[in-house]
């Protein structure tokens, strides 16, 4: 214990031993916690029975063996039945007079830790002047006597009633004080209204989840804290909560294009608890990994059937390359290089649906989309007639994000190549490229072409379909599609009243800074932290360490300003790397895991919804394609 302790203990000891009354602490395992000298002194007890951790029953048995209680048959039974009260403790008052004649009041209240206090007061003389009175007063009736003693009696009682009502209070205040901090710390926000939609209660997060809003809302109708759209689109839902239904629902927010989750429930008295929280990270993750699944059963039904069909090609391109060398007539030749070209041409056919159905792992890396786009351009231009003009609307800010580069420049190539054979030999293609809040990057190609049919926009991301005869695979954008799901993302094709338009929306990540500066390792391993410090202090950064979450959370709060996290995602304790990023989730501090578990365990796949996640082992090159920018390919 520090000295500043046993000094307040000192001053605590011998302030109790100043107070008049005897008082005793009992904890919930019927153990002295602590007790007063004049506690000893009133029932003459021995030093072991007033030291902490002295049991409740010994100490009942010792003052009830020394007459306390007077006569007792079965001292045991008496005992017993005594700690069943203490076990089962309600706050009391009473009075009694020992058998020394000294007449006490026992006022008893329960602790919220567990356990009880109990204060002892000598009210003798108290009762000797109301014995007084009642011998001195013949003028006064026994009914006013009565009626006096009684009245003091009930206003000692009351009394203890009232410290005992403070105590409940001043618990209560604590309980509503720590519900209220929780509360607020919550990613969520948690909300009352009454029967006609007002707020009675908020935890001032509601900012937090709907962009642009207050969070001062108490006494504000909802309609008016949330906006009409954002409320047109919850409005039945709470009109189900208020018919005793328990709505839970998601939809997407117009301001920042987040997506939001809500769940109402009835108070069963009129009213209605709100809780809503942004799910957009969620949701991109589970549109990534249900695409992920589309593309394992895909790949699982057409393995066997690419296998046979390979087999087959290679089959027919042998028997052709045969029949070439014959010396058949002249238009058996032709027949000959028709069968070849068809054969070859089934070949392709064959390596793009391994493309889109293979188990392809997207690599994201940080990406500098003024340098893809321009890149972009370079590439497309040269395929594009003379009578097309390629137009990039840039409209991005100027930071680095965590984008598969080369895929998406391909998907991009793709959209653009389309929109050329659409518009033929003149027309105008623009690909334009924006943030939607910090939500989405939004990437829109279109044409000045015939636009899409109307077969062609309920089909065209359908494998196979295609609007181009023999020219055509039908798995242009049924990929381009799948890359912009694989990622979280989404994509819309539509007519615009000039031509054509797709438009993809990928998740937008900001990439770690790759300007230097502290980076925290989060390892427990001290084989590989050395190795992960050897690569970070390559990249630049200075290093420190931590081998636990709790650890490394307080070093992120007493180093303000940190550039980097690099978390391994199983660590000491209980706590993972994934509840690392969980509690750094507020601020801007950029996290990178990794990690030994497959791909497929469900810890690995929990972590790819918080960001990008690196397979051990893995190089320093892989690190830096990360946090360094690189050209596409």
């Amino acid at each position: 214990m520090k000295q500043s302790d046993k000094q307040r203990a000192a001053m605590t000891t011998a302030g109790l031993n100043l107070i008049a009354q005897a008082l005793s602490i009992y904890d919930s395992d019927l153990r002295l916690a602590v007790c007063n000298r004049r506690f000893k002194e009133m029932f003459a007890l021995p030093d072991r029975l007033v030291t902490p951790g002295a049991r409740f029953d010994e100490t009942i048995r010792y003052i009830a063996e020394s007459g306390e209680y007077g006569p007792i048959e079965d001292i045991d039974e008496f005992v017993d039945s005594r700690v069943e009260q203490a076990l089962a403790f309600v706050p009391h008052y009473l009075e009694r007079t020992r058998a020394n004649g000294q007449v006490i009041s026992i006022e008893g209240a329960p602790l919220s830790q567990g356990g009880w206090v109990s204060v002892y007061t000598d009210i003798t003389r108290t009762k000797r002047v109301e014995l007084l009175l009642r011998a001195r007063s013949e003028e006064m009736s026994d009914r006013l006597i009565a009626h006096t003693e009684e009245l003091s009696a009930a206003n000692r009682e009351l009394a203890a009633t009232n410290s005992a009502l403070e105590e409940a209070k001043r618990q209560l205040t604590e309980i509503e004080a720590r519900t209220r901090l929780t509360t607020e710390m919550m990613p969520a926000h948690i909300a009352h209204v009454d029967g006609e939609g007002y707020y009675s209660f908020t935890n001032r997060r509601l900012s937090s989840v709907f962009p642009g809003r207050p969070s001062d809302i108490l006494g504000m109708h909802i309609s008016d804290a949330l906006g009409p759209s954002a409320f047109a689109r919850i409005e039945p839902h709470l009109m189900a909560a208020y018919k005793g239904g328990s709505p839970v629902f998601e939809f997407t927010e117009e301001h920042g294009s987040r997506r939001i989750r809500v769940a109402f429930t009835p108070d069963n008295s009129g009213g209605v608890f709100i809780l809503s929280m942004d799910v957009t990270e969620e949701t991109q993750a589970r549109v990534a990994l249900q695409q992920a699944r589309r593309r394992e059963m895909a790949a699982q039904m057409t393995s066997g059937l690419a296998h046979d069909f390979s087999n087959l090609l290679t089959i027919i391109l042998g028997m052709q390359g045969k029949l070439a060398k014959m010396d058949l007539p002249p238009e058996a030749d032709e027949l000959i290089q028709g069968t070849l070209s068809a054969a070859r041409r089934g070949g392709r056919l064959l390596n793009r649906i391994g493309e889109m159905t293979g188990q392809r792992t997207l690599r994201p890396q940080a990406t500098d989309m003024h340098v893809l786009l321009n890149e972009l351009k370079i590439l497309a231009s040269p395929s594009l007639p003379q009578g097309i003009g390629l137009s990039i609307l840039d409209n991005t800010p100027d930071v680095m994000l965590l984008l598969d580069a080369g895929k998406l420049q391909d998907a991009l190539l793709n959209l653009i190549f389309n929109a050329r054979d659409a518009c033929g030999t003149t027309g105008q293609i623009t690909v334009s490229v924006h943030a939607v809040g910090e939500t989405w990057l939004e990437i829109s190609v279109s044409d000045t072409g015939p636009g899409f049919s109307p077969e062609a926009l309920k089909q065209a991301l359908n494998p196979f379909f295609t609007t181009k005869g023999s020219e055509g695979s039908g798995l242009g954008l049924p990929t381009v599609y799948d890359m912009a799901k694989s990622t979280g993302g989404d994509m819309r094709i539509a007519n615009t009243v000039s031509g054509a338009s797709v438009t993809l929306r990928l998740p937008y990540r900001l990439a770690p800074d790759a300007s230097g500066g502290i980076a925290l390792l989060v390892e427990d391993s001290e084989s590989l932290r050395a190795t992960f410090r050897d690569m970070l202090i390559d990249l630049g950064y200075s290093v420190i360490e931590a081998t636990s979450v709790d650890e490394a959370s307080a070093l992120t709060a007493d180093i303000p300003d940190m550039a980097l996290v690099l978390s391994d995602i199983r660590l000491e304790g209980e706590a993972t790397g994934i509840d690392l990023v969980d509690r750094l989730a507020g601020s801007s501090l950029p996290c990178i895991l990794m990690t030994s578990l497959p791909p497929g365990d469900a810890m690995h796949r929990e972590a790819l919804k918080r960001g990008p996640v690196l397979q051990k082992p893995f190089t320093t090159q892989q690190l830096s394609a990360l946090i360094t920018p690189e050209t596409p390919s």
